[in-house]
């Protein structure tokens, strides 16, 4: 039998001698191709370093692995020279003794602007342009020309009143009056306006000075309102050419906070007596809800030129301001139905006499009109001693020993309290140049007052 000629090449195809050697095996895999990623995690304990806090990070900006928690004082007997100190490198402090980074502060919880905040970001807007202002609910009530007075303590009143004069203030798209009340949530339209450099604050001593001068008016005070002894003279708010005024004292009463009293109601520059201030924007609204109510009761006392025929009566009428210049205001009678005429109704009696000449009148408003008091006892024909404006009978000469100043006094105020609704009752006393006058004609300040028995409405 003749034996296979061997294949090309000298391999065989058969049997132990001619078989292919076979390939060493493969190596088995087993698991994912190691990459930097995975060698970074076994080297941190297999911890994923993507969601490692910036706190839990060493100061080199490494996450603490499985060396940190060996003692690097400690020797290693797989690596001898750990733990040494290297002559040229200080030994590394171990992980439990370095003090971790502090966690990031809480945000502080947002809060909004404070009120001084508010009126200077407000400032600093109107006089870039045209604003719009937004009534929030605690200035609900306010007249407009105090809410811009409020919003704007370095804007001149002056010149508050005579933008709403001409027109160039709007409220909801509309004319206002100075005497109109502003509503919460009403949009409020103001001009660009270039306002006057603020006011330097006072020096300590004139500071001190003026508070002094406050606490010396003082009639009546608790946490929410006080009532004031204002003085002949002094202004209620400024004006022009107006440097010294009750607004301008208040500021010595400002709280650390920001707020300061506030104005609810005036009294003419030449009227002294009962003035009453809230000392906080809540019992501002309530206390000028008050009044413009008329829940207010206030009685005034005055000195008059001769002596009403009728001793105790009631004088209605309409008074509308004449267009003199803010300098030189003054109110006319006028007739119903008249441009800027409103209705001004007041209670008078005769208290006491000298002769023919001279009567003491006690008054009481029931409304709150401009120069209501002084416009009626001219209309009556018995002007007040001493007023500039509305005294003008002819040939009368002032008696010995009495001073040429309004004698108009705010006698007396009773208000429900802003708090409690209890009645706050107060009375100012008479002011030098009245007092003077008093004694010299001989009238007795404690004698019983006709006016309280007069209706309230």
């Amino acid at each position: 039998m003749t034996a296979k000629p061997p294949s090309r090449g000298g391999r065989s195809q058969s049997g132990p001698a001619g078989r292919r050697p076979a390939r060493p095996p493969a190596r088995a895999r087993t698991g994912p191709r190691n990459t930097a990623r995975d060698a970074a995690q076994r080297a941190a304990g297999g911890r994923d370093l993507s969601d490692a806090a910036p706190w839990a990070r060493d100061e080199e900006g490494r996450a603490p692995g499985p060396a940190a928690k060996q003692n690097p004082a400690k020797p290693n007997p797989a690596k001898p020279n750990r733990g040494k100190p290297s002559p040229d490198k200080p030994a590394r402090q171990p992980a439990a003794s370095r003090a971790a980074p502090a966690r990031p502060p809480r945000p502080a919880p947002a809060t909004g602007p404070t009120r001084r905040e508010m009126r200077e970001a407000t400032a600093a807007a109107l006089a870039t342009g045209v604003q719009m202002l937004e009534v929030t609910p605690d200035e609900a009530g306010m007249r407009i020309d105090r809410f811009l007075s409020a919003r704007f303590p370095q804007l001149p009143f002056t010149r508050i009143q005579s933008l709403v004069r001409k027109g160039e203030l709007r409220v909801n798209g509309k004319r206002a009056k100075a005497a109109d009340r502003v509503e919460p949530g009403a949009s409020v339209r103001v001009p660009p306006l270039k306002l006057d450099a603020p006011p330097s604050s006072p020096s300590p001593a004139r500071a001190e000075s003026d508070l002094a001068f406050l606490r010396s008016l003082v009639l009546y005070e608790d946490q929410d309102m006080m009532v004031l002894n204002k003085p002949f003279g002094l202004a209620v708010q400024g004006g022009s050419g107006t440097k010294r005024h009750v607004d301008g004292l208040l500021e010595a009463l400002r709280t650390p906070d920001g707020q300061k009293p506030r104005l609810v109601h005036r009294l003419d520059k030449d009227t002294a007596g009962c003035l009453v201030v809230a000392k906080s924007r809540l019992a501002a609204a309530t206390l000028a809800k008050t009044f413009r109510s008329r829940a207010a009761r206030k009685i005034y006392w005055a000195l008059a030129a001769g002596v009403p025929r009728v001793r105790q009566g009631r004088i209605s009428t309409y008074l509308a301001k004449e267009e003199m210049g803010d300098a030189d205001a003054r109110m006319r009678v006028a007739q119903h139905g008249d441009e800027g005429a409103s209705h001004a109704l007041t209670y008078y009696a005769v208290v006491d006499q000298a002769g023919q000449k001279l009567s003491w009148l006690s008054l009481k408003p029931v409304t709150g009109r401009t120069h209501q008091l002084r416009a009626h006892a001219a209309h009556i024909g018995h002007p007040l001693v001493g007023d500039p404006k509305y005294f003008d009978i002819e040939n009368w000469e002032l008696p010995g020993g009495l001073q040429n100043r309004l004698h108009l006094l705010a006698r007396r105020i009773v208000i429900p309290h802003p708090r409690t609704n209890k009645p706050v009752d107060v009375t100012a006393p008479l002011p030098p140049h009245m007092a003077q006058s008093w004694n010299l004609l001989g009238f007795d300040a404690s004698r019983y007052d006709p006016i309280v028995e007069a209706p309230e409405s």
